[in-house]
């Protein structure tokens, strides 16, 4: 089955959350990460989060793109199709 984008931007609201103590009722998908107190460090947390639980590679040139949830999403969407997922 293959995930849609509100799944993707669901399950990165889910590693957002978890990575960062922060309610998920709070969080919306088009919320600068800012406003949610991810800083750049923060962003890199994120990554690495993000390849630990889907196992892949996400490249640190992408981390410009980390601006809110869903581009998180759409980051992550584009590193798994590109390893065949």
């Amino acid at each position: 089955m293959v995930a849609t984008v509100s799944d993707r931007r669901a399950e990165v609201t889910k590693v957002v959350c978890d990575s960062f103590r922060l309610d998920p009722a709070l969080v919306e998908p088009d919320a600068p990460l800012e406003e949610l107190g991810i800083d750049s460090k923060g962003r890199i947390k994120l990554l690495a989060a993000l390849e630990i639980y889907y196992g892949v590679t996400i490249d640190l040139d992408r981390l410009d793109r980390f601006t809110d949830v869903g581009s998180v999403a759409e980051v992550l969407a584009d590193a798994l199709r590109s390893e065949g997922r």
